[in-house]
């Protein structure tokens, strides 16, 4: 079970982030029975319902909103102090081995990865990117990167940054002879960069207007494997490209790249660190789950 002290405390702090008891439960490594009764304690310590629950549902009571709000920061301060008196007893030592997607590694390295990095001096990271889904735990890593959607159920998943759209970019010299597309369909006009699949098939491009999803199969002169260099063509005029958002938003910032078919973007859910439920999780990977708890939501 999971244990820190301040077990009642944790418990309605994950329930509330979570809005579940199951989530929460899992987050913990705790049954959702014991979680369950953690949180009944307190309320019939504090004599105050914080939870209204049904069986779909789980959402703050007025009452508990208040209490969230004055326990969280404070719970916050002491945890960190108990991990660092702990870490003062623990070398923080060892390999953390991580399978990611291509795009998720590049999305996370800076504002995590070269920050865990920095921190922890004295443990190495093997990140492993490939487009394919895998079996983590059967292939020997500690943990994964990928869109909360794709995370295979059975794994803990601790959510980082926020969703994202995909984006359709040309440059300024392509449009200068083509007009902009106005509807998916008006891509049979265009040149497009496409992506592989881990399967090597061509994808489509995938678009969605009024809860209505559409996907496109483009033709172009360029197909590739690797988000850097459809880019790197993009910009170089050669064709449209369909990228995550975070790759382009500087060059549309600049003018480098225009985007086009921004209203039939969809939103894709947020990247997430996952990893099995097992008890006794090595302090490397510990830290990096308190490190994204920290900071993940901050780009």
């Amino acid at each position: 079970m999971y244990k820190s002290g301040l077990t009642e405390l944790d418990a309605v702090l994950a329930v509330a982030r979570t809005r579940s008891f199951k989530a929460a439960a899992a987050e913990l490594d705790m049954s959702t029975t014991a979680l369950s009764n953690a949180v009944a304690a307190l309320e019939a310590r504090l004599g105050v319902r914080l939870f209204h629950r049904t069986t779909r549902s789980v959402a703050l009571t007025q009452a508990g909103e208040r209490f969230i709000e004055q326990v969280a920061p404070s719970l916050s301060n002491i945890h960190a102090a108990m991990a660092d008196a702990s870490s003062r007893q623990q070398t923080m030592t060892g390999t953390l081995r991580i399978n990611a997607a291509l795009g998720a590694a590049r999305r996370v390295f800076q504002p995590i990865l070269a920050v865990y990095l920095r921190r922890y001096p004295q443990i190495s990271i093997d990140l492993v990117t490939e487009g394919r889904l895998i079996d983590i735990v059967a292939d020997g890593f500690d943990a994964g990167i990928r869109r909360a959607d794709l995370v295979p159920r059975d794994m803990i998943a601790i959510p980082m940054g926020r969703p994202f759209q995909m984006a359709v970019v040309g440059s300024k010299d392509y449009f200068a002879s083509r007009e902009k597309p106005l509807s998916p369909r008006d891509l049979a006009d265009h040149r497009c960069i496409r992506a592989r699949l881990p399967s090597g098939a061509a994808t489509g491009w995938e678009f969605a207007r009024h809860g209505e999803p559409m996907t496109v199969n483009v033709n172009g002169p360029l197909l590739l494997d690797e988000p850097t260099l459809m880019h790197t063509a993009a910009r170089e005029g050669l064709g449209l490209a369909m990228l995550a958002d975070w790759y382009v938003k500087d060059d549309l910032d600049r003018g480098a790249l225009v985007r086009v078919l921004d209203d039939w973007s969809p939103i894709y859910p947020e990247l997430c660190l996952y990893y099995s439920g097992r008890r006794n999780l090595p302090l490397p990977l510990r830290a990096l789950i308190d490190l994204i708890r920290e900071i993940g939501g901050a780009f």
